[in-house]
């Protein structure tokens, strides 16, 4: 089959890095990014449709017979991703794609709520004329859904039909085996040679990778997702996530990882994890362990935490009713979030219940009543606390007002599958909402309008990726954010401010990879990330990372045998360097003998010694591969910091080649020649160690004779060893791929 009268523009391999074609950006993408972004700026609406045209160039030509591309584009949690990835299916029907598959939830209510979403985004029933495009959820495999998508397809081969009138056939379906069978079955069956199909995998990093992996072996789900692309002739698979660790960390030659990478930026009015988690916190709260009802300390009555954030949200709630409710102003939301255990969400179902209830009577008593008096003095307390944070808010005697409806106008939902299944929430039943629920809405579960957060739960077990998708409080909330509140157990706390950190660092570096439009293979993986985190889950990890910090400490290689061509890279390179920096010796050591008359030079720009001999320096191990990648992460943030940092360079022994041991594989016993002590005390040597500058990175370059059993087997054999002060310490992980070139 062919696209017919698709229109697509020329390649411009200069506007788009990394691109293999260049999209055409017709009615139906610019129509839908107009209904979702008519009261944003021209520009905002171009951001996202230059934004989903890069994605979109760096798949499959749509023009090309057959072919497949695998491309990770990252976001932050509640950023866009979901707009960002249907425009790039909008911009995808007007180039000519005939065939969308959403794979989108892990549970039945997760794929409605994507597959209600399209429907509308896309007004898939609401166009008059020609049907733009057709939509299947979970299709079985049956002669009904064979013909009515042949017959679809046909109507893109036929010269007859103008594309206005072809339609797109798009595929939801659930992450989750069976239905993923059900599918592969029916695109087994179809003809799909020459059918440019677009696949989108919504929360790439969760379910979809193989959980076996570590024992040789495939999960069902990441095997159903490989018959899925195996069905389909020429594809592109794109993996939509604000959590990426896990598809970066996986092994580069496995189906799923990705070749490319696009960074999304979220639209004006985005508030992520910098606008709450640094300076002085002012929008978060600390809940004191005291307070949290666990089997060692049993509550029975609701900790006055939880007391006071359903006073912020009531207030809150009560605003929003005092300014109405408009696009501007939208509905009001509290998270309550305790654990994945179904018996806490009950028990604070039922203190939020038991509160609600009793302070809705006592605000229906006289004025003079002393429990209504004492009741509002709490709600003027928190008024304060919101007035800190809010710009003019309403008067509190205004609020007080309107408390009464504000209780009416609140609806209190459990969101679990307690009683069998999950409740689908009706957003348009309630202006305000109170969710008290657990894992149900720790991924892809948008919150309409959250301003309150109260998670008495701690990080779990510490993995990166699932301490940031409970962050549901990120969002487009800039018109309400003084209203927010987030209420956390210390470590979570800890584990946030340490993620905003990690997840700042990861998307400098995989925008920089974008700039250049160079493929992720080549990316060398490390990331800053605190020791009390993991990247996560280790079970879809072929090659494990390392941790590492150096703080006052040395880095060298432990393998010096090379083959002759990096020795010859690293010989050049270290010569070209030498010879560019003023060298003289030591004057402590202008005495010694020649094999400890070493050469220094101070106060050199540790850029300059990073780019020119750090950088090019070539290591072989695999563990020194990850070690020298860590270092390189370290001395690029201290870089970031102060881009004036200096550096100490020696050329140690330079009159007087050393030698040293190996073993078979080529490790060295020890770099550094040790001390000498003098039989009075002291000593006459200090050792090689000794020669660094303790406060500022010092760079030592060692020339050696390399032996094994006594016979030389090299010469001149570069090694350059590192050494970090203390004041540039930062936590981070490495992971090398034997794939990758070193």
């Amino acid at each position: 089959m062919t696209n017919g009268s698709a229109v697509i523009t020329p390649l411009d391999v200069a506007h788009r890095p990394g691109a293999n074609w260049n999209p055409h950006i017709g009615d139906e993408a610019q129509e839908l990014v107009t209904r979702k972004l008519g009261h944003e700026s021209q520009e905002a609406r171009n951001a996202v449709l230059s934004s989903a045209a890069s994605i979109l160039s760096k798949c499959v030509d749509p023009r090309a017979e057959t072919g497949s591309e695998t491309g990770l584009v990252v976001g932050y949690v509640q950023s866009g991703k979901t707009l960002s990835f249907t425009t790039v299916m909008a911009l995808a029907r007007d180039n000519g794609f005939q065939l969308v598959i959403v794979v989108a939830g892990t549970s039945k209510l997760l794929l409605k709520q994507s597959t209600d979403r399209l429907r509308k985004d896309l007004q898939i029933e609401e166009i008059e004329g020609s049907l733009q495009w057709k939509l299947y959820t979970n299709p079985l495999d049956n002669e009904t859904n064979r013909r009515h998508f042949q017959q679809t397809l046909a109507e893109w081969n036929d010269p007859d039909v103008a594309q206005s009138e072809r339609a797109t056939i798009l595929v939801t379906v659930m992450k989750q085996h069976r239905w993923l069978r059900a599918l592969v079955g029916l695109l087994q069956n179809l003809e799909l040679a020459g059918v440019p199909t677009l696949i989108i995998d919504d929360e790439a990093d969760q379910a979809s990778l193989n959980t076996l992996v570590r024992q040789q072996r495939q999960s069902t789900t990441y095997q159903r997702l490989l018959d899925v692309r195996d069905a389909v002739p020429h594809h592109s698979f794109l993996q939509y996530t604000a959590t990426p660790q896990a598809p970066l960390l996986i092994n580069i030659i496995d189906a799923l990882s990705p070749s490319f990478v696009e960074v999304l930026e979220p639209g004006t009015g985005y508030v992520g994890g910098q606008s709450f988690f640094s300076g002085n916190m002012p929008l978060v709260r600390v809940i004191d362990p005291l307070d949290i009802s666990t089997d060692d300390n049993p509550l029975v009555d609701p900790p006055e935490p939880l007391r006071e954030a359903l006073r912020v949200f009531l207030l809150g709630v009560a605003a929003g009713l005092v300014e109405g409710q408009s696009a501007r102003n939208p509905r009001r939301s509290m998270l309550v979030h305790p654990s994945q255990r179904t018996d806490s969400h009950a028990e604070y179902w039922r203190w939020i219940s038991g509160m609600f209830d009793d302070w809705q009577r006592i605000l229906e008593l006289p004025d003079t009543d002393a429990d209504k008096q004492d009741l509002l003095q709490e709600f003027q307390q928190e008024y304060a606390d919101l007035a800190d944070t809010v710009e003019n808010p309403p008067a509190f005697v205004e609020l007080a007002r309107r408390l009464p409806r504000a209780f009416r106008k609140t609806k209190i939902e459990q969101v679990n599958a307690r009683g069998g299944k999950t409740p689908e929430i009706d957003w348009s039943q309630s202006y305000g909402w109170i969710l008290v629920g657990g894992q149900a809405m720790d991924r892809g579960f948008t919150v309409e309008g959250l301003t309150v957060t109260y998670m008495p739960r701690g990080p779990g077990i510490g993995n990166a990726d699932t301490v940031q998708q409970r962050g549901r409080f990120f969002g487009y909330k800039q018109r309400y954010l003084g209203y927010c509140r987030v209420y956390l157990e210390q470590d979570a706390l800890n584990a946030f401010e340490d993620y905003v950190a990690h997840e700042e660092d990861m998307r400098r570096q995989l925008q920089e990879v974008q700039r250049r439009g160079d493929p992720l293979s080549a990316w060398k993986r490390a990331f800053v990330l605190s020791p009390d985190l993991q990247a996560c889950r280790r079970n879809v990890i072929d090659y494990d990372y390392v941790r590492g910090n150096y703080a006052n400490q040395w880095f060298y290689p432990g393998i010096a045998e090379a083959p002759e061509e990096v020795l010859e890279s690293n010989r050049k390179g270290a010569e070209r360097f030498l010879a560019s920096i003023p060298l003289s010796v030591d004057p402590d050591l202008a005495d010694r003998e020649p094999a400890q008359r070493h050469r220094v030079c101070r106060g050199l720009s540790l850029a300059h010694v990073v780019s020119d001999l750090i950088v090019p320096f070539r290591v072989t191990g695999a563990a020194d591969s990850r070690n020298l990648v860590g270092l390189l992460l370290q001395l690029s943030k201290a870089l970031e910091d102060n881009g004036d940092e200096q550096c100490t360079v020696y050329h140690v022994s330079p009159e007087f080649p050393r030698s040293r041991a190996i073993d078979a594989n080529g490790k060295m016993n020890e770099l550094f020649q040790g001390a000498t002590r003098l039989v009075g005390g002291g000593y006459s040597y200090p050792g090689d160690a000794a020669f660094r500058d303790g406060d500022t990175v010092t760079v030592q370059l060692h020339s050696l004779r390399l032996r094994r059993n006594n016979a030389v087997v090299a010469e001149d054999v570069p090694v350059i060893a590192i050494w970090v002060p203390r004041r540039l310490a930062l936590a981070w992980v490495s992971q090398h791929q034997h794939e990758q070139n070193d």
